[in-house]
């Protein structure tokens, strides 16, 4: 009778019972270690909900800063179209109105800009314009705030500064529901 060795013994089978268990545990580590990047987008600041029927007031054509962005990405202010560059100086005349036009808002405290997008408008173009007209207020704001406290308008500014300043240029854009793709009105 022949004698078998050790070798012939051993299976050449590796034993994966527990390489489940360790898969498992590598995609718990995973999945818990991981951060996933979340987009900011515009931070904006929404009024309280409330159940009481808003107050319809007639504003003044005058107090209104109206903007309207079409299809074709192009700014049509206040019935006149317009480039983007010169869209945050003009905004700025309007709401701080140094020379008292009759056309242009009563106080800075009472001009509202009014921002109406097609649904065809491009994204980038929404958000250039709502940055120059954010830049308008942030300018206005730095410069009342030199003027009143001799220092920029910052974060770093006392809270009671700050709602001074928004006080009496407040922050105020009312944004109106698109239209349909290439409907202006």
């Amino acid at each position: 009778m022949a004698k078998t060795s050790s070798r012939s013994r051993m299976s050449n089978e590796i034993n994966a019972g527990s390489m489940a268990d360790i898969a498992f545990l590598l995609l718990i580590f995973f999945l818990v270690t991981t951060t996933i990047a979340e987009d900011k987008g515009i931070l904006v600041k929404l009024p309280p909900w409330s159940d009481e029927k808003p107050d319809i007031t007639q504003l003044k054509t005058r107090n209104v800063y109206s903007v309207l962005v079409n299809a074709q990405n192009m700014l049509l202010v206040r019935g006149e179209e317009m480039d983007i560059s010169d869209l945050r100086d003009n905004a700025k005349e309007f709401i701080a109105n140094p020379t008292r036009r009759e056309d242009l808002s009563e106080a800075p405290n009472k001009a509202i800009i009014s921002l109406k997008n097609d649904r065809g408008t491009s994204y980038r173009t929404y958000l250039e314009v709502y940055n120059e007209l954010k830049a308008a207020y942030f300018e206005l704001w730095d410069e009342l705030s030199r003027r009143k406290y001799g220092i920029p308008y910052s974060e770093d500014m006392s809270a009671a500064q700050q709602k001074v300043i928004k006080g009496e240029i407040p922050f105020v854009i009312s944004e109106a529901e698109p239209t349909s793709f290439g409907e202006e009105n």
